[in-house]
This record gives C-alpha cells, sequence and structure tokens, in this order.
C-alpha cells in the first residue's frame, strides 16, 4: 500500500492545482436520523468526508463529480456548492487542533523524507464544499485504497473528522435550513410515500426545533404538491394516518418558483 500511495500522492501533486480542493457532504436520512457518509482511513483513528484536490485543466463541477465517484464509487449524484473555506489559517499543516498532522499522517506511510510533496501538501488551502442528498437505501458505496471502510453516521453523533471537517458538515446543514424557507425539502430524503409526521420529524431534524404539528401539517398542505393516498397499514384502521407523495410536476415547479415557508 505504502508504495501505491506514494505514487497516487505523487500524481496528485503533478496533476493537480496545489492548495484548491474539494469536500462533499453526502446526506441520507434513515431511521429518523439524518446522517452524511464517512470514510474510516486504513490504520488510523480518523474519519473523512470523501474529497480531493481540483485538477488544472478541470472544471470545479466536474472536479467534484469525480472526486465523489473515486472516493465512494457513487455517481451521478446531484451535488451543490453551498462555501468557500478560505481561512488564511487553512492549511493541512494548520488546522487548530491538528498541528503536525500532515507530518504524521506522511511519516506513517513512508512519506517523511520525501520534501517536496511535504512542500506540496503544507501549502494554504482553499476548499469548496459540495452537499448530496441521497436516499441511502439506494445508495452502494465503495471504499477507496486509502480508507478500510465507510458508515453513514448521525450527523449528531459524528467523531472529530479530517483536518477539522466537523465544521464542513455544519455549514453544509446551514445552508440547507436556510434553502427550506425558500424550496420544498428534497424527495431523495423520503420514500414513495410517507406521513406527515414522518415529513414533520424530517423538518424538526434539518432545522434544528420542534414544529407545531396542526401549523404544520396546515402549511404543508397549503403548498397544493401532495397527493394523498391510502391509510397506511396498522393495527386500526381508524386511527391509521394518511400516506403522502409527491406531485412530482407541481413539485418541479415549487423547485423553481420557490415557496416563501415560514415555519
Amino acid at each position: 500500500m505504502e508504495n501505491n500511495l506514494q505514487v497516487s500522492l505523487y500524481k496528485i501533486s503533478q496533476e493537480c492545482l496545489p492548495g484548491l480542493s474539494i469536500e462533499c457532504v453526502i446526506l441520507g436520512y434513515e431511521n429518523q436520523q439524518l446522517k452524511t457518509l464517512v470514510f474510516k482511513f486504513k490504520g488510523e483513528l480518523s474519519w473523512s468526508l470523501p474529497g480531493g484536490f481540483i485538477k488544472k485543466e478541470e472544471d470545479v463541477e466536474e472536479a467534484a463529480d469525480r472526486i465523489v465517484e473515486e472516493r465512494t464509487g457513487l455517481k451521478s449524484l446531484y451535488l451543490k456548492q453551498f462555501h468557500v473555506f478560505g481561512s488564511k489559517n487553512k492549511s493541512y499543516d494548520q488546522m487548530g487542533k491538528y498541528p503536525g498532522q500532515l507530518d504524521s499522517w506522511m511519516e506513517k506511510f513512508g512519506l517523511g523524507e520525501n520534501q517536496e510533496l511535504k512542500d506540496w501538501f503544507s501549502k494554504r488551502l482553499v476548499t469548496i464544499g459540495f452537499y448530496a442528498l441521497v436516499e441511502i437505501s439506494e445508495q452502494r458505496p465503495e471504499v477507496d485504497p486509502i480508507f478500510e471502510s465507510c458508515e453513514w453516521i448521525s450527523v449528531e453523533e459524528l467523531p472529530d473528522l479530517f483536518l477539522g471537517q466537523n465544521e464542513t458538515v455544519k455549514k453544509a446543514l446551514e445552508h440547507i435550513r436556510i434553502q427550506l424557507h425558500y424550496q420544498p425539502v428534497s424527495q431523495a430524503l423520503l420514500p414513495k410515500k410517507f406521513t406527515m409526521s414522518e415529513l414533520q420529524k424530517l423538518y424538526e431534524i434539518l432545522l434544528g426545533k420542534t414544529l407545531v404539528r396542526s401549523n404544520f401539517q396546515r402549511k404543508m398542505l397549503g403548498l397544493d404538491f401532495f397527493i394523498r393516498n391510502e391509510k397506511k397499514k396498522t393495527g386500526s384502521a381508524n386511527k391509521a394516518p394518511f400516506l403522502y407523495s409527491f406531485d412530482q410536476e407541481k413539485y418541479q415547479e415549487a423547485l423553481q418558483q420557490g415557496i416563501g415557508l415560514r415555519l
């Protein structure tokens, strides 16, 4: 692995722009938890978001698609840019609680004497954040050779991520919360049919607050892009909640025109 890693890092330093990277927050909703996909480095305790450097002859969006596919095996995700992280103190070797992490990481894999690579990776870092919303049950992520495993972990239970990437996840959630007031929640986070209680729980997790049931349902149904289906099968038909789905034509109109929702 060490030789492969040396070759990989050298190739990155030749093909990519120094100090310009991408980090991707891939979010899904499962068991009433909002989760993000993270990877564990081989032989390390640290976890990381999928990320990488932008190639010299590559568009930013093209780079994001490539990096996600290379790191996770996932294809054709709808990635949306949400923030640029450009602190003057941000480099792989100047990350507050992570000083010296680059040195220790390179030495572990036998690269401590390669000053050229150390200099390349130590440059000031500007990172472009992208996020994607997916249905977890439909995704089959694969592990990049530099990682030993991957997991969907609740955003509320994330460990300390590599080089302060918890801030990347936090910013992605802040962006999504703002967007919820202007656009409907992504249908990628919900099953094909769902109850109003399930929809409310998702909104509460995304917004980080409790919502009044009656007000929430009134405002949601007033948006007029939900179709009421049969009742959910439970022990009592009278008390069973209705199942809802999206009217695709009206949903797409709402995405384009906005909804102006206050919750």
